[in-house]
């Protein structure tokens, strides 16, 4: 959430803005008319409303509310539910062919049926046009064939045992569309959005997205409240926090500063104001990736030192004001198989004397000079001065002369693609929780930290050996060697785990079954008192 994807910010054209609906009458928001939605800001961008092509939290958000997929995540769980399928399972032993047979009179918001043809369609497509933004290769790869061999059933022919299948159809990556409305080879480039899930996108002006309840929708969500208005500040976090005070939005989800919600969060508990703050599991994780190719980062001796010197409790209190937790390994705590890998070996305070043998044994006895680069656009404008705390932690031990630099988003991307950085941040917003989800993008060819790591059995055994088992809580012995490697190896190093948070008016209601670690942000679990 996460991804590979450029944040451009959302290309639509004003003149695709349609009539906004009326709701139950809350005028708190001039701008949006005053039309009842329930405003909600965050600073994200939304990079796509194609599901073959916006692969990033904001865009998926969007895709969670608008497109059905054949399953979904329900609150709080982390097990697939029947969504447009009435039911799926596999039919082999070898995980490689799922069956999914649709509902009943299932229908987009534009009144056409959706059919078996229509869920092909949208698989194929995606793999097709394979967009550089896009889902398909990460989590599309396994799917061989689809067939169709009546209106309401659908069958998928994997290429090798996937049982991790039915959790990725379950995100936006298996959002259905409508193969009359998006062409089969290219992307839908006319700023609109034709789903069959729980509301329909009315207009997509600007920095405004308006969504009505979606009365065609047949499935197991419940809308509890007439419409949606999502404001996008693009960054701007206290442009989110002065709306959110001044009334003009009801909600604030992902993008106030840390040191925001934990003002807004003491003020709520002493009873001062008008806001609540609202918290939740998270998976999002973030990871200092090493350039194994790098003159300076590729020496293991370096790597180690960096290890045994940071200190991610500091960076959690005294940058992230406690709104995330240290994080001791590439898989998460609440995600099956999480070991605490990184602390077992190079604990949680600096140990200078170890950082320094470390730099002996390959031969370094001057301080090493090290850039640290980050992009606040991608991962927040607090990833900035966290890495100047990082980078102040190395420089006292005197072993580093450690510098921060900072670029816009594609000139970040781009240094990376080229190989031009040696120590990098990268974050990831799972897809779906599961173990999977946090080794098999990180590792082997074509992977999302493009850092020249070979990891060997990683790719070659133990994931591959994961892909094929069904119970998976029989994973977690290869899970947990795969994170033992990786500390071992220190390819990345794992920094910190993110909390959800949103802060909302006193009257809103239903945040919290929004908050999960499946990352669905749930629009109709959202209520206002009295409305």
């Amino acid at each position: 959430m996460r991804k590979r994807v450029q944040w451009a910010a959302l290309a639509v054209s004003a003149g695709t803005a349609a009539a906004l609906l009326t709701g139950c009458g809350w005028t708190g928001d001039p701008g949006a008319g005053g039309d009842g939605r329930i405003v909600m800001g965050m600073t994200d961008t939304v990079s796509s409303l194609d599901p073959a092509s916006g692969y990033d939290p904001g865009s998926w958000l969007v895709f969670n509310n608008v497109f059905q997929s054949l399953l979904s995540f329900p609150a709080g769980g982390s097990e697939p539910q029947a969504e447009a399928a009435e039911s799926c399972q596999f039919t082999d032993p070898a995980n490689q062919r799922y069956m999914c047979v649709l509902r009943e009179e299932l229908t987009f918001s534009n009144g056409r049926p959706l059919t078996s043809k229509d869920v092909k369609h949208s698989f194929d497509r995606s793999i097709r046009i394979d967009d550089e933004n896009g889902p398909a290769a990460v989590m599309l790869s396994t799917i061989d064939r689809i067939e169709t061999p009546d209106e309401r059933t659908v069958v998928f022919h994997l290429n090798q045992p996937d049982a991790t299948f039915p959790l990725k159809i379950a995100s936006g990556a298996g959002s259905i569309v409508d193969h009359r409305e998006y062409p089969a080879d290219a992307l839908r480039t006319d700023g609109r959005a034709v789903g069959s899930g729980v509301y329909t996108l009315d207009s997509a002006d600007g920095d405004r997205l308006t969504f009505s309840v979606n009365d065609r929708y047949r499935g197991p969500a419940r809308a509890k409240n007439d419409g949606m208005t999502l404001r996008l500040f693009e960054g701007d976090q206290q442009g989110l926090k002065e709306a959110l005070e001044s009334g003009r939005v009801d909600i604030a989800y992902r993008g106030l500063a840390a040191e925001d919600i934990a003002g807004l969060d003491r003020s709520a508990t002493l009873g001062q104001g008008t806001l609540k703050v609202v918290d939740g599991t998270s998976a999002e994780v973030l990871h200092m990736v090493f350039n194994l190719d790098d003159p300076v980062a590729g020496n293991e001796g370096v790597r180690r030192a960096v290890a045994h010197l940071l200190d991610r409790s500091s960076v959690v209190r005294d940058v992230h004001q406690r709104t995330t937790e240290p994080l001791y390994s590439v898989i998460p705590a609440g995600i099956t198989g999480h070991n605490t890998a990184f602390f077992d070996r190079y604990s949680d305070y600096p140990q200078p004397d170890k950082a320094r043998r470390a730099l002996l044994d390959e031969g370094i006895t001057e301080p090493v000079d090290l850039t640290l680069w980050v992009t606040p656009v991608r991962f927040g404008p607090g990833v900035e001065p966290a890495f100047e705390n990082i980078a102040g932690q190395l420089n006292a031990s005197g072993l580093f002369n450690a510098t921060v630099e900072s670029l816009d988003t594609d000139a970040y991307l781009d240094g990376i693609a080229a190989g031009e950085f040696g120590v990098y941040v990268r974050g990831w917003v799972p897809d779906y929780p599961d173990p999977e989800n946090f080794t098999a993008p990180f590792f082997g060819p074509d992977n999302v930290l493009n850092n020249n790591y070979d990891a060997g059995p990683i790719t070659e055994r133990l994931i591959p050996r994961t892909a094929g088992q069904s119970d998976r809580a029989r994973t977690v012995a290869d899970f947990q060697k795969i994170q033992d490697i990786v500390a071992e190896e220190l390819p990345l190093i794992p920094l910190w785990q993110g909390r959800q948070y949103a802060v909302a008016a006193e009257d809103i209601n239903g945040l919290q079954w929004s908050l999960d670690a499946s990352t669905v942000f749930r629009f109709w679990e959202i209520s206002r008192t009295g409305g």
